[in-house]
């Protein structure tokens, strides 16, 4: 099998390590194969590919849509290297505000499912990195939402010692009790 699949401390949330071949060309790898990520529990169709780039201490989230419109997400980091977190924003989940997080990057390959339900960021570690993600739908500007990457009641340890690169948008986010009104 070209791909590992492993389940994190959430374990809807997946860490794919594809089989990687590299010779004195370059590499080849399979980064999608709709019946080994079915035959592990990623029953999802992907409607929409995307790709960014950030320039290093630039923070991306936390994003997700609201329902109808959730998307599930296998993020990749084609170039440089990123911590990428998953929130877990499911009302009714036992792990209802954990979260997630995993080094993605050019030199590990690896891949980060992260199913519908969940709040998703990263932050740029290197001069320049490209990110690249399959979503389960497609982008809905109404249902567009996300929480406070910096949310004191998640306390997520993004590992970093300078202040992030944020949008206007990202920087002024609700809390997840804000959202939730818990």
């Amino acid at each position: 099998m070209p791909f590992e699949f492993e389940k994190q401390k959430i374990e809807d949330v997946i860490l794919i390590k594809p089989k990687v071949f590299g010779d004195n060309r370059g590499f080849f790898m399979e980064s999608y194969k709709k019946s080994d990520f079915y035959a592990n529990g990623i029953n999802v169709e992907f409607n929409q590919d995307n790709h960014s780039k950030s320039a290093k201490g630039v923070l991306r989230g936390l994003h997700y849509q609201a329902a109808p419109y959730e998307q599930a997400k296998i993020v990749r980091c084609g170039r440089g290297r990123i911590y990428d977190v998953a929130v877990d924003i499911r009302p009714n989940s036992k792990t209802f505000g954990q979260y997630v997080k995993v080094e993605l990057s050019e030199d590990n390959k690896h891949m980060l499912y992260i199913p519908a339900g969940f709040a998703h960021g990263f932050v740029a570690l290197s001069d320049e990195v490209e990110l690249l993600y399959k979503a389960s739908g497609e982008y809905n500007p109404q249902a567009d939402r996300g929480i406070l990457w910096n949310d004191p009641d998640i306390n997520i340890d993004w590992e970093i010692d300078f202040n992030p690169i944020l949008s206007e948008k990202d920087s002024k986010q609700p809390t997840l009790k804000e959202v939730f009104k818990r």
